[in-house]
């Protein structure tokens, strides 16, 4: 059974940083691309960012570039995303979400596994 597992949530100030990790267990997957995504209070999920199985793709949603690095360990596992000059429109639940291909997926549906996410809470 796929088993995805975010940490390195917390509580931080304006402007702060933070570094989240996924690690994914239980899969026989050859190759499988990962993407984060948010649920702020009262909001609908939203993309954050994906990486191809190689590392050597991301996609960012335009609210995040420049401020927030997705990357994952050569081997694959675990995934980062690094949050740097965070806001208050950061705070959200942050999930990361597995799908058995190689390429990069930008929409929810598109993904198979999810984790149970990790909060991110950021105070102005």
């Amino acid at each position: 059974q796929v088993r995805l597992v975010e940490s390195g949530g917390g509580l931080v100030q304006a402007g702060g940083s933070l570094r989240l990790s996924c690690t994914v267990s239980g899969t026989s997957f050859t190759s499988y691309a990962i993407g984060w995504f948010r649920r702020a209070p009262g909001k609908e999920r939203e993309f954050v960012a994906c990486i191809s199985w190689s590392g050597g793709s991301t996609d960012y949603a335009d609210s995040v570039k420049g401020r927030f690095t997705i990357s994952r360990e050569d081997s694959g596992n675990p995934v980062f995303l690094q949050l740097n000059r965070l806001k208050s429109d950061d705070t959200a639940v942050y999930y990361c979400a597995a799908v058995d291909a190689s390429y990069l997926y930008t929409r929810e549906y598109e993904y198979d596994y999810w984790g149970q996410g990790t909060q991110v809470t950021v105070s102005s």
